[in-house]
């Protein structure tokens, strides 16, 4: 099954290329405007402040590397953004769910561990213990099952999710 998803990938990524060289590149064609900054459809009513805030302007994933629950310098960026979004919406409680897929690993607590290492960075930056609790949830709702070191990499991983009251499911 592997072979067969891996063939296709190839053939894909190939006939990617070929579509590519065949594109011109003369400048002939009209320019394209700049709509970098165009509002998407769909994302103009996201009011300031709430969950899709969040989810879209903040990030609310933060990822570890195999077997550790330590926190670099990407993970401490999109803490960072996360503190100063919740200092500047403090209705919001803030639920960390842990996760680990790390083979050799006691997953529970290594997932643990790191939503507890989040918490703690966050408390640190200066949002209040009182808002926040950590659970690690081990290998339950992995973002994708599958053998591969790369994809297993987005299981290992602490969402930080949005409350309006506590709950310690």
């Amino acid at each position: 099954m592997n072979r067969i998803i891996e063939n296709t990938r190839r053939l894909l990524a190939m006939g990617l290329l070929v579509l590519a060289a065949s594109c011109s590149t003369s400048n002939t064609l009209a320019p394209t405007p700049d709509v970098t900054n165009a509002e998407i459809a769909g994302f103009q009513n996201v009011q300031p402040g709430s969950e899709e805030d969040f989810i879209l302007n903040v990030g609310r994933r933060t990822y570890f590397t195999q077997g550790s629950a330590a926190l670099d310098s990407v993970a401490k960026a999109t803490l960072d953004t996360q503190i100063a979004w919740l200092a500047k919406h403090p209705r919001w409680l803030l639920k960390l769910q842990g996760f680990a897929d790390d083979p050799g690993a006691s997953e529970t607590a290594l997932s643990q561990q790191r939503a507890d290492a989040v918490m703690g960075y966050l408390a640190a930056g200066g949002i209040d213990r009182n808002r926040i609790w950590a659970k690690g949830y081990g290998k339950d709702r992995l973002v994708r099952d599958c053998p591969d070191a790369a994809c297993r990499s987005q299981n290992r991983r602490v969402v930080s999710n949005l409350r309006d009251e506590r709950d310690e499911s």
